[in-house]
């Protein structure tokens, strides 16, 4: 695949499995280990938890397995009064989500309850959309959120090969097929900010993409002046 090459989404074998089916199971598993690599979990609890104020609440969207949430919440790197609660329309509440969040099992396409949220992000999760839904999508977060973060692959050869060297270490079909349909539908420079809408007169857009292969995103709502 060249670097110039277009994101394509393609449907996923995990959408097509039960919560509880094997390959399933061995695919969160293997989300895990490249949440480690990519060192996603410790982006979200330097740069995205430190965005809190006193009595925010937060959102995380597609959060699947909820080890994300449980993780932050573990670290206790929220103010006093804050909160995340989780949005997945796949999964109902994991055991490891922390009780008193609340955990919403709907579309997040249609979700009603966005204006609830200060700051909304997500991991792996955007790059599962099309370009027209991503448009919809940001309609509805901008209208809501100060903060918009999130945390996906990067379309890039080189990270489709690293994503190869990964299969000696147990990857199963399942995670070896999704991660490259994944790669290919992902975001370069600053494809998912234009994607989502943010406008950079009114937000402060921050981008990086690692050796390691992750792209990551920033977005702070500007104070009028």
């Amino acid at each position: 695949m060249r670097a110039t090459a277009p994101r394509r989404v393609e449907p996923e074998l995990l959408d097509s499995l039960p919560e509880d089916h094997p390959d399933a199971l061995h695919n969160r598993r293997d989300l895990l280990l490249l949440n480690r690599i990519m060192g996603n979990f410790r982006w979200f609890r330097h740069h995205v938890a430190a965005r809190f104020r006193p009595g925010d609440f937060g959102l995380e969207i597609g959060a699947g397995d909820g080890l994300l949430g449980a993780f932050l919440h573990r670290k206790r790197v929220l103010p006093a009064g804050c909160r995340i609660d989780g949005l997945d329309l796949g999964t109902g509440r994991p055991a490891e989500w922390p009780a008193g969040w609340t955990w919403h099992r709907e579309d997040l396409l249609t979700f009603a309850g966005y204006g609830e949220y200060s700051i909304i992000f997500g991991n792996l999760i955007f790059h599962q959309f099309e370009d027209e839904q991503l448009a919809e999508l940001g309609a509805r977060l901008r209208s809501a959120a100060r903060v918009i973060a999130a945390c996906e692959p990067c379309r890039s050869p080189v990270h489709l090969q690293q994503f190869r060297l990964l299969r000696p270490f147990g990857l199963n079909a399942v995670s070896r097929h999704d991660g490259e349909i994944s790669i290919r539908a992902v975001f370069r420079d600053d494809e998912l900010p234009r994607l989502l809408g943010l406008d950079p007169e009114s937000w402060l857009i921050r981008r990086r993409t690692t050796r390691l292969g992750a792209y990551r995103m920033l977005a702070v709502k500007k104070t009028p002046a």
